[in-house]
Protein backbone atom coordinates (compact mmCIF):
# COMPACT_ATOMS: atom_id res chain seq x y z
CA UNK A 1 0.00 0.00 0.00
CA UNK A 2 1.49 3.35 -0.93
CA UNK A 3 2.31 5.82 1.75
CA UNK A 4 -0.47 8.56 1.06
CA UNK A 5 -3.20 5.46 0.71
CA UNK A 6 -1.98 4.51 4.31
CA UNK A 7 -2.23 7.84 5.66
CA UNK A 8 -5.29 8.23 4.32
CA UNK A 9 -6.64 5.14 5.85
CA UNK A 10 -5.39 6.47 9.20
CA UNK A 11 -6.97 9.22 8.82
CA UNK A 12 -10.26 7.43 8.54
CA UNK A 13 -9.63 5.15 11.43
CA UNK A 14 -8.92 8.03 13.91
CA UNK A 15 -11.93 10.00 12.59
CA UNK A 16 -14.22 7.26 12.78
CA UNK A 17 -12.96 6.40 16.41
CA UNK A 18 -13.44 9.52 17.57
CA UNK A 19 -16.36 9.76 16.26
CA UNK A 20 -17.48 6.62 17.77
CA UNK A 21 -15.94 7.90 21.33
CA UNK A 22 -18.11 10.93 21.09
CA UNK A 23 -21.31 9.44 20.54
CA UNK A 24 -21.03 6.50 23.37
CA UNK A 25 -20.17 9.69 26.06
CA UNK A 26 -23.03 11.60 24.69
CA UNK A 27 -21.22 14.33 23.31
CA UNK A 28 -22.96 13.96 19.62
CA UNK A 29 -27.06 14.72 20.29
CA UNK A 30 -29.23 12.81 17.85
CA UNK A 31 -32.61 14.48 16.53
CA UNK A 32 -35.59 12.88 18.50
CA UNK A 33 -38.09 12.70 15.37
CA UNK A 34 -41.75 11.83 16.45
CA UNK A 35 -44.75 10.16 14.63
CA UNK A 36 -47.94 12.07 13.65
CA UNK A 37 -49.75 9.74 15.92
CA UNK A 38 -47.69 9.96 19.20
CA UNK A 39 -47.54 13.80 19.00
CA UNK A 40 -50.51 14.44 20.57
CA UNK A 41 -49.86 12.53 23.62
CA UNK A 42 -46.38 13.79 24.25
CA UNK A 43 -48.16 16.96 24.08
CA UNK A 44 -50.50 16.36 26.61
CA UNK A 45 -47.74 15.57 29.14
CA UNK A 46 -45.19 17.84 28.27
CA UNK A 47 -46.38 20.99 25.38
CA UNK A 48 -43.65 22.08 23.05
CA UNK A 49 -43.71 24.11 19.57
CA UNK A 50 -43.72 21.55 16.26
CA UNK A 51 -41.42 21.81 13.89
CA UNK A 52 -42.85 20.37 10.75
CA UNK A 53 -40.51 19.33 8.16
CA UNK A 54 -42.38 19.32 4.83
CA UNK A 55 -40.42 17.08 2.10
CA UNK A 56 -40.76 15.23 -0.91
CA UNK A 57 -38.66 11.91 -1.96
CA UNK A 58 -37.41 13.66 -5.39
CA UNK A 59 -36.61 16.99 -3.65
CA UNK A 60 -32.60 17.23 -4.05
CA UNK A 61 -32.79 20.54 -1.52
CA UNK A 62 -34.71 18.66 1.29
CA UNK A 63 -31.72 16.05 1.09
CA UNK A 64 -29.40 18.83 1.32
CA UNK A 65 -31.19 19.98 4.37
CA UNK A 66 -31.15 16.49 5.76
CA UNK A 67 -27.52 16.36 5.80
CA UNK A 68 -26.51 19.81 6.45
CA UNK A 69 -28.83 21.38 8.43
CA UNK A 70 -30.18 18.70 10.74
CA UNK A 71 -27.27 17.09 11.07
CA UNK A 72 -25.86 19.87 12.80
CA UNK A 73 -25.00 19.34 16.52
CA UNK A 74 -26.32 23.06 17.58
CA UNK A 75 -29.36 23.18 15.12
CA UNK A 76 -30.24 19.03 16.92
CA UNK A 77 -29.70 20.96 20.50
CA UNK A 78 -31.91 23.51 19.45
CA UNK A 79 -35.01 21.81 18.18
CA UNK A 80 -34.67 18.72 20.79
CA UNK A 81 -34.82 21.33 23.32
CA UNK A 82 -37.75 23.14 22.32
CA UNK A 83 -39.22 21.55 19.68
CA UNK A 84 -40.84 18.06 18.87
CA UNK A 85 -39.63 17.57 15.12
CA UNK A 86 -41.77 15.49 12.61
CA UNK A 87 -41.06 14.77 8.94
CA UNK A 88 -43.97 14.99 6.08
CA UNK A 89 -43.70 13.63 2.92
CA UNK A 90 -45.68 16.20 1.24
CA UNK A 91 -46.96 13.20 -1.51
CA UNK A 92 -47.93 10.61 1.11
CA UNK A 93 -50.75 8.34 -0.05
CA UNK A 94 -50.90 7.06 3.27
CA UNK A 95 -54.01 8.83 5.25
CA UNK A 96 -52.20 10.92 8.26
CA UNK A 97 -54.56 11.61 11.57
CA UNK A 98 -53.68 14.86 12.77
CA UNK A 99 -54.96 17.45 15.30
CA UNK A 100 -58.16 15.04 15.68
CA UNK A 101 -58.78 15.09 11.83
CA UNK A 102 -57.93 12.73 8.93
CA UNK A 103 -55.93 14.14 5.88
CA UNK A 104 -55.66 12.19 2.65
CA UNK A 105 -53.80 12.30 -0.51
CA UNK A 106 -55.32 14.47 -3.30
CA UNK A 107 -54.60 12.93 -6.50
CA UNK A 108 -55.65 16.36 -8.42
CA UNK A 109 -52.71 17.92 -6.44
CA UNK A 110 -50.29 15.03 -6.24
CA UNK A 111 -50.04 16.00 -2.27
CA UNK A 112 -51.60 14.87 1.01
CA UNK A 113 -54.05 17.44 2.28
CA UNK A 114 -51.95 17.88 5.60
CA UNK A 115 -49.09 19.58 3.49
CA UNK A 116 -52.08 21.75 1.31
CA UNK A 117 -53.28 22.57 5.27
CA UNK A 118 -50.06 23.35 6.59
CA UNK A 119 -48.66 25.69 2.93
CA UNK A 120 -51.83 26.83 2.63
CA UNK A 121 -51.60 25.51 -0.77
CA UNK A 122 -47.66 27.33 -1.29
CA UNK A 123 -46.04 24.00 -2.20
CA UNK A 124 -42.81 24.30 -2.18
CA UNK A 125 -39.68 22.01 -1.03
CA UNK A 126 -38.61 22.00 1.45
CA UNK A 127 -40.43 23.73 4.15
CA UNK A 128 -40.44 24.61 7.78
CA UNK A 129 -43.49 25.06 9.48
CA UNK A 130 -43.61 26.31 12.84
CA UNK A 131 -46.70 25.41 15.10
CA UNK A 132 -47.30 26.69 18.40
CA UNK A 133 -48.49 24.11 21.58
CA UNK A 134 -51.76 24.01 20.00
CA UNK A 135 -50.67 23.02 16.31
CA UNK A 136 -52.00 26.76 15.24
CA UNK A 137 -49.71 27.87 12.83
CA UNK A 138 -46.67 30.49 13.59
CA UNK A 139 -45.47 30.78 10.44
CA UNK A 140 -43.90 28.74 7.14
CA UNK A 141 -40.22 29.21 6.10
CA UNK A 142 -40.41 27.77 2.54
CA UNK A 143 -36.65 26.64 0.96
CA UNK A 144 -33.83 25.17 1.92
CA UNK A 145 -32.23 26.82 4.86
CA UNK A 146 -28.49 26.49 6.39
CA UNK A 147 -27.95 25.59 9.73
CA UNK A 148 -26.93 29.81 10.02
CA UNK A 149 -30.52 30.74 8.52
CA UNK A 150 -32.23 28.56 10.89
CA UNK A 151 -30.87 28.89 14.26
CA UNK A 152 -31.83 32.69 14.83
CA UNK A 153 -35.74 31.70 13.61
CA UNK A 154 -35.53 28.48 16.06
CA UNK A 155 -34.52 31.02 18.79
CA UNK A 156 -37.20 33.85 17.89
CA UNK A 157 -39.85 30.89 18.08
CA UNK A 158 -38.41 28.33 20.64
CA UNK A 159 -37.53 30.77 23.18
CA UNK A 160 -41.02 32.97 23.05
CA UNK A 161 -39.33 36.12 21.66
CA UNK A 162 -42.43 35.92 19.11
CA UNK A 163 -44.56 37.35 21.80
CA UNK A 164 -43.04 40.53 23.00
CA UNK A 165 -41.09 41.48 19.75
CA UNK A 166 -41.42 41.76 15.64
CA UNK A 167 -39.07 39.88 14.19
CA UNK A 168 -37.25 42.92 12.20
CA UNK A 169 -36.57 44.23 15.88
CA UNK A 170 -35.47 40.75 16.99
CA UNK A 171 -33.25 40.41 14.48
CA UNK A 172 -31.51 43.85 15.47
CA UNK A 173 -31.44 43.17 18.69
CA UNK A 174 -29.94 39.46 18.28
CA UNK A 175 -27.55 39.83 14.91
CA UNK A 176 -23.90 38.68 15.49
CA UNK A 177 -21.77 41.27 15.99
Amino acid sequence: MPFKAKNGLLAIIIVLSTLSMAYAQGEIETLKHYSMTEIRQIQEKSPKKLIVDVYTDWCSWCKKMDKNTYLNQAIIKQLNEDFYFLKLNAESKDSIFFDNKMFTYQPQYKANELALALLNGQMSYPSTVFLDEKFALLTVVPGYLTPKDLSPILKYFGKDFHLKMKWDEFIKTNSEK
